[in-house]
């Protein structure tokens, strides 16, 4: 019994934070841009390529490098991080410390990344690849999200409107 409490609280928290929905959302483009990054490791030089990375990792994954592997690996960890960060924001797990400033932080990141798109289209009419067009569409996409999730989620994300568990 004690279970289903602690559950409906759970749901209950969700329920009245108005951004959950948003950041829940957030947290799964998050989690599935890290996933797709690990996806480059397992595909090899040929993923590397097709995304977008430069040319020099994809010729180091072919040689036998790990070093485009472990950065790829630290990018899947941050964007996964920043996953929980959305997941904590919703409500769905327990608060985490510098919440509110996190989720501004990875906001930013993601609307700054998204705002190249801007120049790309202004100073680079013929791009050697739409990478930087789609990448950047996309990402501006992640941080619009991440933004109406934070701000519609902005009361509940007071340490005070956490009620103790």
């Amino acid at each position: 019994m004690k279970w289903r409490w602690k559950q409906y609280r759970r749901v209950a928290k969700v329920a009245r934070n108005r951004g959950s929905l948003w950041l829940t959302a957030g947290a799964a483009l998050s989690a599935l841009a890290a996933m797709l990054h690990i996806g480059v490791i397992v595909g090899g030089p040929d993923w590397y390529r097709f995304f977008g990375a430069p040319e020099s990792y994809a010729v180091a994954a072919e040689q036998g490098s790990w070093t485009p592997a472990f950065v790829t690996i630290g990018i899947a960890a941050v964007l996964a991080s920043w996953a929980v960060f959305a997941i904590s924001g919703a409500g769905w797990i327990a608060r985490l410390p510098l919440l509110r400033t996190g989720l501004i932080a990875i906001t930013a990141i993601y609307l700054i990344r998204g705002a190249l798109l801007i120049p790309a289209v202004i100073y680079v009419p013929y791009p050697e690849g739409a990478f930087d067009y789609w990448s950047s569409a996309i990402v501006l996409v992640y941080g619009l999200v991440y933004l109406v999730g934070v701000i519609l989620a902005w009361p509940s994300l007071s340490k005070k409107a956490v009620p103790p568990e």
